[in-house]
């Protein structure tokens, strides 16, 4: 948690803004990973 979000997972755990700020990176990197994959996929199987 502190290597990636420059935060303990104390402070992640008592602050909602600190918590949506974390979740929402996740989100945007998941989407950005399956984008990937999927081209990446594509491109194997042409």
């Amino acid at each position: 948690m502190h290597q990636t979000h420059n935060m303990s997972y104390a402070e992640y755990a008592n602050s909602l803004d600190q918590m949506m700020k974390v979740e929402k990176e996740r989100e945007k990197e998941f989407k950005r990973s399956q984008k990937f994959v999927s081209e990446v996929g594509r491109q194997i199987y042409k």
